[in-house]
């Protein structure tokens, strides 16, 4: 029994490893085509099909997250530092992929309500309404939560985690825009 237990506690934190996102090399390809990107034109909203190939171009932050305002809440002082930021529009992108199908059953058409709001608040960043949650398998991510990447404009993988980030690394993230966008 002993033996069970340690081998189920040498296991567990492999498993907070397992977001298979490596530095200096671009994200697992993956298309969503199941809603998609939201596009927002003449104050009418769509959907297109969005792909991660489309992701070099610009220093981005992706946020991937649950449709749940538990996940949203995981690293809104990112968003809010990023917002602080001023970040440069032409140069930086924030890409953020919900995952309704990880969302509480029932609570879908507020969360897609809650994605458009921002789009309009916010109509030069990208957000990504993934219904089947082929993201979240395609990048192994944790279910019920929130992950962070920064891609330089190569769309190269420079910072990565499956979770809430610090004070610390939120600051380190900050950082690392300000020396891409340079």
């Amino acid at each position: 029994m002993s033996q069970l237990c340690l081998g189920l506690a040498l296991c567990l934190p492999l498993s907070s490893l397992a977001m298979n996102l490596s530095d200096g090399q671009r994200v697992p390809p993956v298309g969503v085509g199941d809603k998609g990107e939201l596009v927002l034109a003449q104050d009418q909203f769509s959907y297109q099909p969005w792909n991660s190939a489309r992701l070099p171009g610009k220093v981005r932050v992706i946020q991937h997250i649950a449709g749940r305002s538990s996940a949203k809440e995981m690293n809104a002082a990112l968003i809010e530092a990023i917002k602080a930021a001023r970040l440069p529009h032409d140069r930086y992108q924030t890409t953020t992929i919900v995952n309704t199908d990880d969302a509480i059953p029932g609570t879908g058409m507020f969360v897609r309500s809650s994605i458009e709001s921002n789009k309009q608040q916010y109509p030069w960043s990208q957000f990504v309404v993934d219904s089947d949650g082929v993201v979240r398998k395609a990048w192994d991510l944790q279910p019920k939560g929130s992950a962070i990447a920064v891609l330089d404009k190569e769309g190269k993988v420079q910072f990565k985690k499956d979770g809430a980030l610090s004070q610390q690394e939120v600051q380190q993230v900050t950082d690392l825009l300000h020396k891409l966008l340079k």
